[in-house]
């Protein structure tokens, strides 16, 4: 947790916070591919990226 707590300060200390949608995003997407890993949804997942 202290990585996301260094994170949000450098982010608002230095004016940053465009930073923030693509850490999201990368997250959402990073999760989605880890949970579908060894699922019949994951072939449909792949052909996405």
């Amino acid at each position: 947790m202290s990585f996301f707590s260094e994170l949000w300060t450098f982010m608002r200390v230095r004016k940053k916070f465009w930073l923030l949608p693509i850490l999201v995003v990368m997250v959402i997407f990073g999760g989605l591919i880890v949970l579908t890993q060894g699922s019949a949804v994951a072939p449909f997942i792949y052909t996405l990226f």
